[in-house]
């Protein structure tokens, strides 16, 4: 009866009937909002995943001795390893202005999203530890560069419980996987209810497709209520005789979840009834709708139904991974990206949601300014460039710096832990306190390490 439950209710059980078993006994009502440790600026975040480490040095990060040391391999870069053998100096062939009455400088790639260079703060002066897709992937999602620790997704969860009662609290939208795949969203040792729940939006855009065997075709609403209080029942009878056993505790409210969503989630992505002017801000410059313009309309779609973290990774694999043919394939990457930006911010800050809710984009490193095989940029973790915007960013600002050539961060660095800790700080949570015990010691999301970033903070 429960398997036949589960096939029926669909999969909001994808994440959570499937829990860690070794996670420790959650509360009675593991989702229920928590309160912060202090007055939050932020309540939710939209991370604007750029799988495969976009160039910064073609974006955000401008820098003109590029071409003044064109073909050249300065002694500054020497002692940088990266994962690939690398040419001399690239200039980037984008022309850079200065946006908004701050002056931030950025591409022409992102020639919309400029419209709000006042709203971001973009930090530089970002660094990592390995050179590597898969164990910098991690290192961004979770604070660690193995596949051992809960996603930042997950700890918010922990932390605050969510607002959303009929959908998932954290929400991976993403056309096929990511490099790791679900492990970037994993909920580790933290109790299964707080793992990301992944959405793959089918190419035909159908809403009712999102999430497969949603509806229950062959139980009317009633039905389905009166099996599934007697499944409940009898699952919280057993849980009572067990002393809180996290897989069940998950599978009881992953159930209650998925029965509300039979409602809920059609009509939160229900992208249709969106005016066609709406719709259209999100078109790419091919006046066409793409995935990643789709995911920016949704996510907007679920942080006003209270979802508290929604991440959308581009696409499939690594697609910003340029090794070769930079420039062409920047200019479609970004051109299928910067009109959804522009209108995401647009719209969140025409409600007032951007007041509430951090926007992150950036990928899980940068790209060399020196030239690799044909016309490509290698991995570079030694400098790159996120921004941020709304949820309390101070904006029209940079934070951090590279040095003349954009390869090594030299000015206020800052490390993964830094921007985890800082997005905790928004959301109202202190790093340090944030814990869990596992395995007989106590775990954090910054680990050991980690400062906020008082600057950014408006």
């Amino acid at each position: 009866m429960l398997a036949s439950m589960g096939t029926g209710l669909g999969a909001v059980g994808l994440a959570s009937v499937l829990a860690d078993e070794s996670a420790a006994a959650p509360a009675a009502d593991p989702l229920a909002l928590k309160a912060p440790h202090f007055a939050p600026r932020a309540k939710r975040i939209i991370h604007l995943y750029m799988n495969g480490g976009p160039s910064q040095v073609d974006t955000f990060d401008h820098k003109p001795a590029l071409a003044t040391h064109k073909g050249q391999r300065p002694s500054i870069t020497k002692d940088l390893k990266t994962e690939n053998g690398t040419g001399g100096m690239m200039p980037s062939p984008f022309r850079f202005d200065r946006r908004g009455e701050s002056g931030l400088p950025i591409s022409e790639l992102y020639q919309e999203t400029g419209r709000f260079a006042d709203d971001m703060c973009v930090i530089n002066g970002m660094y990592t530890d390995i050179p590597n897709h898969e164990p910098s992937m991690f290192m961004m999602n979770s604070g660690h560069v193995q596949a051992v620790r809960p996603s930042y997704g997950s700890w918010l969860l922990y932390g605050l419980g969510t607002e959303s009662q009929n959908l998932p609290g954290y929400v991976v939208l993403c056309p096929g996987l990511p490099v790791n795949g679900a492990a970037n969203w994993s909920n580790r040792f933290l109790p299964g209810v707080y793992q990301g729940t992944h959405m793959n939006l089918p190419t035909n855009f159908n809403p009712k497709q999102v999430i497969p065997h949603l509806a229950n075709k062959q139980l009317s609403n009633t039905s389905q209520r009166r099996q599934l209080d007697l499944i409940q029942q009898m699952n919280k009878q057993h849980a009572s005789r067990r002393g809180g056993e996290s897989l069940l505790e998950a599978r009881i409210a992953s159930l209650e979840m998925a029965f509300r969503m039979q409602t809920a989630a059609p009509e939160a992505f229900a992208w249709q009834s969106e005016t066609e002017t709406v719709k259209s801000e999100y078109y790419g410059t091919d006046g066409k709708m793409s995935d990643f313009g789709m995911n920016c309309l949704l996510a907007r779609r679920m942080v006003e139904r209270g979802v508290r973290v929604v991440q959308i990774y581009y696409g499939n694999s690594q697609p910003w991974d340029t090794h070769s043919n930079n420039d062409g394939a920047l200019r479609q990457l970004c051109g299928k990206t910067d009109r959804p930006i522009a209108a995401l911010l647009g719209d969140l800050k025409r409600t007032g949601l951007l007041d509430e809710t951090i926007v992150l984009w950036g990928g899980e490193f940068g790209r060399t300014p020196a030239s690799q095989g044909n016309n490509g940029r290698d991995h570079n973790h030694w400098g790159f460039s996120v921004w941020l915007a709304g949820g309390g960013i101070k904006g029209g600002m940079t934070y951090g710096a590279t040095d003349e050539f954009g390869f090594r961060a030299v000015e206020n660095r800052t490390h993964p832990h830094d921007l985890h800790a800082t997005m905790l700080h928004l959301m109202g949570i202190d790093h340090e306190r944030l814990t869990h015990r596992y395995a007989g010691r106590d775990f954090r999301l910054t680990d050991v390490s980690g400062n906020v970033i008082h600057d950014i903070i408006a």
